[in-house]
């Protein structure tokens, strides 16, 4: 699964040009972030005609069909297996696939009672291509709210001694396929739904604090050794 992620990234030109996206896109607001979390608002990426277009959506799939103003809870992760059957997902499935940036996702380990985060990365920092699915809803009338959800797959054997499931992780050329709207081949576009090769991501322990959504600041990713 992937219930946390990052995108520490500060030099927001450099950002841009790596996301493939006309300078100016990243909202002036725009600031690193160390430990995003659900129904946190984060940028995603999709297709508009021939150029990759950021917007930003909240982190928790929220279906077009829900009724106006209804308290649910959004679905921060759409499992790639049933991803073209699932009514949560086969419709953004077909109509309204993106790419969520990132640098790096947590998963945790130890007993309950004292989890511990490790932060998954590449070695080299370099940004990360999420497969993602996004939707629009209206949590009150008139307001109209982008969603978002982080598609999963099996881990691969990096992941497997610490959880069953990680993130979709695309390639370039995957990303270019997985945005295009013409292309609406299920069979086609499951197959870049895969665990990532087992060299691409390295990770290490990092602080305890990251068990709190309210902790968001660089010093959280430093590696962290017990006592």
């Amino acid at each position: 699964m992937c219930g946390r992620f990052t995108l520490t990234r500060g030099e927001r030109a450099g950002l841009e040009d790596e996301m493939g996206l006309p300078r100016g896109s990243l909202n002036p607001g725009y600031e690193p972030r160390f430990n995003i979390a659900p129904t946190d608002e984060h940028p995603i990426v999709r297709q508009r005609l021939e150029d990759r277009e950021l917007v930003l959506a909240k982190w928790g799939l929220i279906n077009h069909w829900t009724p106006v103003g209804k308290r649910v809870a959004g679905l921060i992760n759409a499992r790639a297996e049933g991803i073209d059957t699932r009514p949560a997902f086969r419709d953004a499935f077909r109509e309204r696939r993106c790419i969520v940036p990132a640098d790096g996702f947590f998963e945790w380990t130890g007993p309950k009672e004292a989890r511990r985060p490790l932060w998954f990365h590449r070695p080299n920092m370099g940004l990360l291509w999420f497969a993602g699915l996004y939707e629009s809803w209206y949590p009150q009338p008139g307001v109209r709210q982008r969603t978002f959800t982080i598609v999963t797959t099996r881990a691969n054997e990096v992941m497997q001694p610490i959880h069953d499931r990680m993130p979709v992780i695309l390639s370039e050329d995957a990303a270019d396929a997985w945005l295009n709207p013409a292309e609406n081949e299920p069979a086609r576009l499951k197959k870049f739904l895969v665990p990532p090769p087992d060299d691409l991501l390295v990770y290490r322990p990092v602080s305890p604090l990251l068990n709190s959504p309210k902790n968001d600041y660089r010093g959280l990713l430093e590696a962290w050794t017990e006592g």
